[in-house]
């Protein structure tokens, strides 16, 4: 029986000395800038948005401009609402249980979060149409150059299933009347979450970004 305690304490012992150097880790990580010398482009620029609902972020892009137009790829004709000329188009990767069956926080279920965490489910890119978007503590807006924006594009776009010449569309999933959900590449886990993967397009178009993050504050910070 004493063996038995003893090997509990030791095993909670480990988890919560993980979870302490976990968060350390995020802090320390997150602080520290790459492309620390980026500066927002004011010529033939671009604008794009670092977009976060408190927990996960998003990348904000125009739907249509002179390097890329969406409609080729996504179609917001697909959503509810039946937009077909939106403004803005978001995209946000994560873990597809977490997405599609977790509307809200309450309703999250300890297997989908296991799995999400342990490398052991799918994901799915969350893809939102605005009409506008208006900055604010959770929103910053980001002016970049023709190549940054190029980057960014390929990046977001490698990160789709593709089936055929389109990404595969996840049928009747939405949170809304002007969202979708594709399938997406990668797997979500404690070390690359969606905030990981929004900062590593950052990385990809050369702005600046956290050495790493599994959070969406350290992001933010960068653009204050």
């Amino acid at each position: 029986m004493k063996y038995f305690v003893r090997l509990c304490l030791k095993i909670f012992g480990a988890i919560f000395l993980f979870i302490v150097l976990y968060f350390i880790a995020a802090f320390g990580l997150s602080s520290i800038t790459t492309n620390s010398d980026f500066k927002p482009c004011d010529k033939n620029a671009i604008e794009i948005y670092i977009k976060s609902n408190g927990v996960h972020t998003d990348l904000v892009m125009p739907f249509r401009s002179k390097i890329k137009d969406w409609s080729a790829f996504v179609n917001p004709a697909d959503t509810k609402q039946g937009d077909t000329d939106p403004g803005y188009v978001s995209f946000g990767w994560g873990d597809k249980g977490f997405y599609l069956d977790t509307p809200t926080w309450s309703e999250l279920k300890f297997s989908i979060a296991f799995k999400a965490l342990f490398f052991l489910s799918t994901t799915a890119m969350h893809v939102s149409f605005y009409n506008e978007i208006n900055e604010n503590e959770f929103c910053r807006k980001v002016c970049i150059d023709t190549t940054s924006y190029s980057r960014m594009v390929n990046y977001v776009e490698n990160s789709f299933v593709i089936n055929g010449e389109k990404p595969k569309l996840i049928k009747g999933a939405s949170y809304g009347n002007n969202d979708l959900f594709y399938d997406a590449k990668g797997t979500y886990n404690l070390f690359y979450t969606c905030n990981t993967w929004a900062n590593g397009g950052l990385k990809a178009a050369n702005l600046k970004a956290c050495l790493w993050t599994p959070f969406d504050k350290g992001i933010l910070n960068k653009y204050k």
